[in-house]
């Protein structure tokens, strides 16, 4: 019977940069320039994903179920224990959208303005699910963004946030720190 998961010798056939241990990526996610991705152990990416572009992935990663991340030439950096809830949007690249130019990837390039960005998810954040992060923005160690959250600037480390404009409404707890990751790993 067919797993739902590309099998380790179809992984290695894409051409990634790098795939670890136990990397499960969903035959029904879409990816685009895979020879710009690498992917650490442990990371899990579900069904109906977009990965395009330069994407670096850590240790220890889910991306949810229809989330796309749209990584371009400058690249998206999920640190290790980072989480991606469905339905989310990550762009380091997007169209100039103040009508000095022309957008849209149909159009001769010499008539757009493409900027790119890096962005960067550290270790330890969560994206809660339909929330949008923009070209530049760097989320900070340990910041949960709740559903539906729009982060247009970078996050400070151990915040949770809200909202359209990314407000800060509390400290996150950082007892997860506590946590050994090598006890998860023993055999039972």
């Amino acid at each position: 019977m067919e797993s739902g998961y590309y099998t380790e010798q179809e992984l290695e056939a894409f051409g990634f940069a790098r795939v670890g241990r136990d990397v499960k990526i969903s035959r029904r996610a879409s990816i685009y320039g895979a020879q710009h991705m690498s992917f650490g152990d442990h990371v899990r990416v579900d069904d109906f994903c977009v990965l395009s572009g330069k994407i670096c992935f850590g240790s220890y990663i889910h991306v949810a179920v229809m989330t796309a991340l749209f990584g371009g030439s400058a690249g998206i950096t999920f640190e290790d224990y980072t989480g991606i809830s469905s339905r989310c949007a990550v762009y380091a690249t997007t169209d100039d959208y103040s009508g000095d130019y022309m957008t849209n990837p149909t159009v001769p390039e010499k008539y757009t303005n493409v900027i790119n960005l890096p962005v960067t998810i550290c270790r330890h954040s969560i994206i809660g699910t339909g929330s949008t992060i923009l070209p530049g923005v760097t989320i900070g160690e340990g910041c949960a963004l709740c559903a539906m959250t729009l982060a247009t600037k970078d996050t400070k480390p151990w915040g949770i946030y809200l909202g359209q404009q990314c407000v800060r409404v509390k400290e996150r707890s950082r007892k997860l720190l506590e946590l050994d990751i090598s006890e998860l790993e023993k055999p039972v």
